[in-house]
């Protein structure tokens, strides 16, 4: 087995100028996929109360849905660092109640780091965690945990004035422990300047492509989920056409008496 990627790996990365490689996934099968493809990190993100659950936002997904299915992710990943995401309402009541949450990815379910969203108004928390031994990736500019507040899926950092307010939650992140921050739905320019001031890694999902490395999730790499496809998201194979298809094929076979045959039978 190769060597578990850790913090220092993705470090080592980004001063070598070596893209680092992420995606999202919530499950064994998935995970196991991501791993043997030699992706980097694993994130486990609470967008699949979206991709899985069939919700229209992340807001429902509980701490106890987290744990299981970064859970399966960990027992999937053999060399991928994996990183559990703090479902909303896990971190922001105090600081105590985050680093219990936090724990939990890490002692429950395997996960070598956790993710939180938030720039200034988490700097506490992110203080907290990693001074519990509980490794954070930040995350800035659209985060889904405030869509209401945000007035939904729209880029971020367009203004001068919300351009430097994430310039400095970046840097506040930094100094407050974050091991890396994610970039999400905010300008290419923006997000390649905020790499530019970093110590540590940019991981851009719509950030452009000077980030240090880049996120996505599975099921949009592999196709599977077209219920909307973000301007961010490039697909890599058609595997839900592929999927209803050979689907369809097995009930044809079924009802015209061709399946099972001999060969499937005992």
């Amino acid at each position: 087995m190769d060597e578990r990627v850790t913090i220092q790996h993705l470090l080592k990365k980004k001063q070598a100028r070596q893209k680092i490689t992420m995606i999202t996934a919530y499950d064994y099968p998935f995970a196991q996929i991501a791993d043997e493809a030699g992706i980097d990190a694993i994130y486990v993100g609470d967008s699949l109360g979206i991709v899985v659950q069939g919700r229209d936002t992340t807001l429902p997904v509980t701490m106890d849905e987290m744990i299981y299915h970064t859970g399966m992710v960990s027992r999937a990943a053999k060399r991928a660092m994996v990183i559990g995401d703090m479902p909303y309402m896990s971190y922001q009541v105090s600081t105590g109640e985050a680093v219990r949450n936090g724990g939990r990815f890490l002692k429950e379910a395997g996960a070598h780091a956790v993710k939180l969203e938030g720039g200034s108004e988490v700097v506490r928390t992110v203080e907290a965690l990693t001074k519990a031994g509980i490794p954070v990736m930040a995350h800035i500019g659209l985060t889904p945990q405030s869509i209401y507040s945000m007035g939904g899926y729209k880029v971020q950092g367009r203004t001068e004035e919300a351009a430097r307010k994430l310039i400095d939650d970046a840097g506040l992140l930094e100094s407050a422990g974050a091991f890396a921050i994610t970039l999400e739905g905010i300008p290419a320019a923006l997000a390649c300047r905020i790499t530019g001031m970093l110590a540590i890694p940019t991981i851009g999902i719509g950030g452009g492509p000077d980030c240090d490395g880049q996120v996505l999730v599975i099921h949009d790499v592999l196709g599977m989920f077209d219920r909307f496809v973000p301007k961010f998201v490039k697909k890599y194979a058609n595997l839900k056409s592929d999927a209803v298809a050979a689907v369809i094929r097995y009930r044809e076979e079924v009802e015209n008496g061709i399946f099972p045959g001999s060969e499937h039978s005992f």
